[in-house]
């Protein structure tokens, strides 16, 4: 948890909280989605996570991927922002939030290698086809998401 959100929980508890995010929707030379295990709930999605005061979107997405999967990302373009029911979480710590997601389209970056997990926030991942997707317990939000980014890279990505 960034120290910005540390100090916005300590002030309102395990109350909704209404948070900027990004998710790096990373796909494979062979059009596969990236998806991460996440430890804190167990569910697979593209990983991603919250925007630091100040800091751009875009930015974000190549710190989050950096940080959880130790890979370097290109963001080849914004496919959409999201929020809605879906994106609401309540954390096994109690912590509720509402987030609302930019999804960018990313690349690994030349040389950057396979990912590897941080072992905290991400504990496995997987490249995964648009017919692999439903074999994963994903998120709630990531089957509405996920055809519009797969459409996204057949059509700009290559």
């Amino acid at each position: 948890m960034s120290p910005f959100l540390a100090s916005l929980r300590e002030k309102v508890g395990n109350d909704l909280l209404m948070l900027p995010s990004v998710s790096g929707h990373v796909f494979d030379d062979e059009g596969r989605l990236l998806l991460a295990r996440h430890g804190d709930v167990g569910l697979w999605a593209p990983p991603g996570g919250g925007i630091d005061p100040d800091e751009r979107p875009e930015d974000a997405v190549v710190r989050e991927l950096r940080e959880e999967l130790g890979v370097e990302i290109e963001v080849r373009g914004l496919i959409g922002v999201y929020g809605g029911p879906e994106f609401r979480t309540r954390y096994p710590n109690g912590h509720q939030v509402a987030y609302v997601v930019a999804v960018y389209g990313c690349a690994l970056a030349p040389g950057s290698g396979e990912p590897h997990p941080d072992g905290d926030e991400i504990n496995d991942y997987r490249w995964v086809s648009e017919s692999e997707l439903p074999g994963f317990e994903t998120t709630a939000w990531t089957p509405g998401v996920a055809p519009t980014a797969f459409a996204w890279w057949r059509e700009q990505a290559r």
